[in-house]
């Protein structure tokens, strides 16, 4: 296993095991091949009495200008890929792989108004996405993997991470929208279709982003999503239902949500009551 062309063939073994049984999205199976290609050119390895030694310190010297959260994930790409050589009987000993402490920082939603705005700027396939995302709480993949089979009702199936699936409501002005774009456009399988053919997920990603920029806001898919979850929350909805929703593995990612919540709460408090401003400060 000491032999480059090796560990390169063991890349790509574990790309396609990401992809056939993770199910993990083509913009993450990138992000690993990238930071184990980086690895394996600049970290130093060798077989040591049958141990493949992977020293990172060479490499961490030369990402080290890069911000700490894109220095965790790369990080974090090679540690399951080591993991993944493990499972396969390989002994592996990682060095310099300490963990960098990343600042936790909280989704930015987007404001109902804001989406609305760009709805009404946006042509009728845009329109269907950008709702889908924001009433159902959607990621980019899995809207772009979104088969026309899949929705029964007023309810969807969604395939998530790891091929899990869950049972996501649709309102029923979300089901006639569909309907309208589906006479329009009829499509052969999936609900997002060019000319036949499923659209990418970079392909909706842009599309989105576009009509976002129309109207002068620099916004992602996926922060409609946290606007999903962000409104949710904020109106009483319990947070086991929501992590359900989302598809969350753990409870504890939802939880972000609340601490945004939470946040605006202190912001709006800090602006309303009277005893929160200096004598001086303008009410």
């Amino acid at each position: 296993m000491s032999s480059e062309n090796e560990l390169h063939r063991a890349k790509e073994e574990f790309l396609k095991y990401l992809d056939g049984i993770r199910g993990y999205s083509s913009l993450t199976i990138r992000s690993y091949h990238d930071a184990i290609e980086e690895m394996l050119m600049y970290a130093e390895i060798h077989d040591e009495a049958g141990i493949l030694m992977i020293n990172l310190m060479p490499l961490r010297l030369r990402i080290a200008p890069l911000k700490s959260k894109t220095i965790a994930a790369k990080l974090s790409a090679i540690r399951s890929f080591v993991k993944y050589l493990r499972s396969q009987n390989k002994t592996v000993e990682l060095r310099g792989d300490e963990s960098v402490k990343t600042p936790k920082t909280l989704p930015k939603p987007i404001s109902h108004e804001h989406i609305v705005h760009a709805l009404q700027n946006a042509d009728p396939m845009t329109q269907l996405a950008i709702t889908m995302l924001y009433t159902m709480g959607l990621r980019i993949s899995e809207l772009a993997h979104l088969r026309v089979d899949d929705i029964s009702g007023e309810w969807c199936r969604i395939r998530g991470k790891g091929d899990k699936e869950r049972d996501v409501p649709m309102l029923g002005d979300i089901v006639s929208m569909l309907m309208a774009y589906q006479r329009v456009s009829p499509s052969k399988a999936y609900v997002f279709e060019l000319e036949g053919e499923k659209l990418s997920e970079n392909s909706l990603r842009y599309m989105i982003t576009k009509a976002f920029a129309k109207v002068g806001l620099k916004v992602t898919p996926h922060q409609l999503r946290h606007s999903y979850a962000t409104e949710l929350l904020n109106n009483g909805a319990r947070i086991a239902d929501v992590s359900e929703l989302l598809g969350h593995a753990s409870m504890a990612t939802t939880q972000i949500y609340t601490k945004l919540g939470n946040a605006l709460k202190m912001d709006h408090y800090l602006k309303s009551h009277p005893l929160c401003h200096s004598p001086e400060d303008p009410q």
